[in-house]
């Protein structure tokens, strides 16, 4: 797909995965619309990256259809079109047993997680197919459940095990209808992410607030390296800018699955296959620290 000249729509747009892919749109040319629920933050991000290109802000809520809408209304009438849209806002919820969850804690993650990108896809896909120009649709997903689920995240866990599968649908359906638009998951990988998603309670509606209080403190990207330094070790944090050049070159070479060593995951699928096969639970990784 060539990217030049055309028009790419990033949820979630305004930091960190999500402003490196709007940043690296940018840089091939395109028109991009970064779309994120905090307003001050889609200000910033307007602000900051004028100078790579032709970049504008709408104010978006990707859990309310009505919102995610309006940003498709905003898109059409500012550029009459959009070719790249990137369902890639995305929430977490604390770190629980299952049992120790809330209602709320799945309405509020799959809520964006899941329906943020549902809600992508029945504002813009229509449209994109009803132009007949080429076009591409970019999930963002997780390899913490949609290649191996990470048990002690089981809300977000399950939300991109959902995201996975969704795509999978899309991307068959839309060869299938001969339509010009293709589909592909997004793997953030790597390493650590500095991301906003270590802080995403920071979006939490407040209709949505947990019903009894989180079982452990909230771990941010400080607290994370203070516990690596009690315990001598150096984290590894990957750069987003290089992600998000990974993604530019898998949508121009048509690739389904971009993240870094993607021939990794295939032992681990294997693995899970096998002991699946044989009626087994399979083992996981842990997470951070363990």
């Amino acid at each position: 797909m060539e990217l030049a000249g055309r028009v790419a729509v990033v949820t979630g747009g305004a930091n960190g995965i999500g402003a490196a892919l709007s940043r690296a749109f940018l840089g091939e040319g395109m028109k991009v619309v970064v779309a994120d629920v905090v307003p001050e933050r889609v200000d910033t991000a307007v602000a900051e990256m004028s100078a790579l290109g032709e970049v504008s802000g709408v104010v978006t809520d990707v859990s309310d259809p009505v919102s995610v809408e309006a940003l498709a209304d905003r898109t059409y009438d500012t550029y009459g079109a959009c070719h790249l849209l990137c369902n890639n806002a995305g929430v977490g919820a604390p770190k629980a047993n299952v049992w120790e969850t809330t209602v709320n804690d799945w309405r509020w993650v799959h809520g964006v997680n899941v329906m943020g990108v549902v809600h992508g896809i029945l504002a813009f896909v229509p449209r994109m197919i009803a132009a007949g120009e080429e076009g591409h649709v970019l999930n963002t997903s997780s390899g913490d459940g949609g290649i191996e689920p990470l048990p002690g995240a089981s809300v977000y866990a399950s939300s991109k095990a959902a995201v996975t599968t969704l795509t999978e649908c899309l991307a068959q359906q839309l060869v299938s209808e001969g339509t010009n638009l293709r589909a592909s998951i997004f793997y953030p990988s790597g390493g650590l992410l500095r991301t906003g998603l270590w802080e995403s309670d920071r979006t939490r509606p407040a209709e949505l607030a947990r019903e009894k209080p989180r079982p452990t403190e909230a771990m941010t990207v400080a607290k994370l390296e203070a516990m690596a330094e009690q315990k001598g070790f150096e984290l590894s944090w990957q750069d987003l800018d290089e992600l998000a050049r990974i993604v530019v070159a898998g949508i121009t070479a048509g690739d389904y699955i971009h993240m870094i060593d993607r021939q990794s995951m295939g032992p681990t699928l294997h693995g899970r296959a096998d002991a699946l096969a044989s009626g087994r639970l399979p083992t996981h990784h842990a997470g951070p620290l363990g």
